[in-house]
């Protein structure tokens, strides 16, 4: 099950934006954040698909959920403009952005060339 995330957990768990001013990754495992809201028609196709995955990817990836309604510093934080957005957060490195409702092939793709390839 992918983690719903408040302000707190996500400075906790993922990146403490208000310590840091550079990116420094809090977790052990490399990460998926989807920034989405209730009334979001693509976000509602790419639930499914994220819990579908946080399954397939147990104890490789973690996944949490941002509710961009509740928790709008952390979109703003993140520039979150449209929605769905997912963070794709390597355990070293920068994240990448994708935006939108992509199908589930192409972010298995995205999560096995960002996340799981061991950097050379």
């Amino acid at each position: 099950m992918a983690e719903h995330l408040k302000k707190e957990d996500f400075l906790s768990k993922v990146f403490d934006y208000e310590k840091n001013k550079e990116w420094k990754y809090a977790g052990d495992l490399p990460a998926v954040v989807d920034f989405w809201a209730p009334w979001c028609g693509p976000c509602k196709m790419v639930g499914p698909v994220i819990e579908e995955l946080s399954e397939e990817y147990k104890g490789k990836v973690n996944f949490y959920k941002v509710n961009t309604d509740e928790e709008q510093e952390l979109g703003s934080v993140f520039g979150i403009r449209s929605i769905p957005s997912l963070l794709f957060i390597p355990t070293e490195g920068q994240p990448k952005m994708a935006v939108g409702a992509l199908p589930k092939e192409a972010l298995k793709e995205a999560i096995e060339k960002e996340l799981l390839t061991e950097v050379a």
